[in-house]
């Protein structure tokens, strides 16, 4: 299963998130994924945050598993040598460099893939290749404001607010993998490669599609509902006498279901709540009826309750409750890392069965120059 990229490399040239996440995927897939760095420093991840193993930060050992680390200076005649032999026999080049940069050294993608027509050439941006904005950096909240997404994070009254995860980060590294795999498919056939170009800004506007598309279609603006979603009442997080549940009454049976389970049944034949479109336009009034008769029992007495008459629900947990939780050890998705003392999250996927395992820690800046037969921080100085 580790191996079934085996044969394809990989140079990335990646900074913190989403270039590094899209090389983690294929590394952890089997591919040789030779991470390219600065000679001084190398990647910023290495110090975005106390060491936490090999001097290194956690969050450079989560997106840089499973990679071989060489150290050069892209600005040095003898760098750039180095590079160009490293390309010639290389499938994919993957990077998130800043805007000009690949363009200024002669390696951008049209230039690299003249000089070497099989090379998958994937580049990551955070405004997008084209438009009055290509040239300028961005960061994760900067994109999740621009794009909208933060605007529909959150309740009525709340200001806009960025998820949690890095969405536009780590979706980007997903869809520059999607494109390599797509390229690499197609080289198959025709013997060239090409040049996949994604954004944070792209990948921000894919996840608020569902609302610019109503929006842009139908005139209408997204409400926001916290937990909640703007088709279906009840469907949202609710309080109990310990901790929150979540509750999802997808159609009027399931809806019925619960107002009995409740000690509710004449909810079925109110006319303000007996469908969904009905619920939708009294949804303070049922709220302010369902709520209270939620407190009135634990999380742990009401998660059994609907269960076993089939109302859909879950625990809102907590980060250490849901890696905690059996289904989630049954699945196996913390594995750990060869020869090291702490697991990181795997793949969210299997193939015939079989999760892909992490292959190895992340690699110290230029251990692997001698590998390559590149002297150790080729070029000398800091690209």
């Amino acid at each position: 299963m580790n191996n079934i990229l085996e044969g394809i490399r990989v140079l990335e040239l990646g900074q913190v998130l989403a270039g590094p996440f899209a090389g983690a995927i294929l590394a952890d897939l089997g591919a040789e994924v030779v991470k390219l760095e600065r000679t001084e420093g190398g990647d910023d991840a290495r110090h975005m945050g106390p060491a936490f193993r090999h001097g290194d930060a956690h969050n450079f050992h989560i997106f840089n598993r499973g990679k071989k680390s060489v150290a050069i200076d892209l600005k040095s005649d003898e760098g750039l040598a180095a590079f160009e032999r490293l390309v010639a026999d290389t499938d994919i080049l993957i990077h998130n460099l800043r805007p000009g940069v690949t363009k200024t050294l002669g390696i951008d993608g049209p230039t690299l893939c003249e000089r070497h027509p099989r090379l998958i050439y994937c580049e990551i941006s955070a405004f997008g290749h084209t438009g009055p904005m290509r040239m300028l950096p961005g960061y994760e909240p900067l994109i999740q404001a621009f794009s909208g997404l933060s605007s529909i994070n959150g309740g009525p009254e709340d200001p806009p607010m960025r998820t949690g995860a890095s969405v536009c980060d780590q979706g980007s590294g997903m869809w520059t993998v999607i494109g390599a795999l797509a390229l690499l498919q197609r080289r198959h056939s025709t013997g060239k490669g090409g040049v996949v170009s994604t954004s944070l800004l792209e990948t921000a506007l894919v996840w608020t599609g569902q609302k610019a598309d109503a929006y842009v279609n139908e005139g209408r603006l997204p409400d926001r509902h916290r937990s909640g979603h703007p088709g279906f009442v009840p469907y949202e997080a609710f309080e109990t006498a310990d901790a929150p549940v979540l509750i999802c009454c997808g159609n009027d049976r399931l809806f019925a279901k619960l107002a009995h389970e409740l000690g509710r049944a004449d909810w079925v034949d109110d006319e303000r709540f007996a469908t969904n479109r009905a619920r939708l336009g009294n949804k303070a009034a049922l709220l302010a009826e369902l709520a209270p008769l939620l407190k009135a029992q634990t999380r742990s007495q009401w998660l059994s309750r609907f269960k076993a008459s089939g109302v859909p629900c879950a625990p809102v947990h907590t980060v250490p409750e849901a890696i905690a939780h059996p289904q989630v050890e049954a699945l196996g998705m913390l594995q750990a890392v060869p020869g090291e003392d702490f697991r990181l999250t795997a793949l969210p996927l299997s193939i015939d069965g079989v999760r892909p395992a992490h292959r190895g820690v992340a690699p110290r800046l230029g251990q692997h120059n001698a590998d390559y037969g590149i002297p150790s921080k080729a070029g000398g100085s800091d690209a």
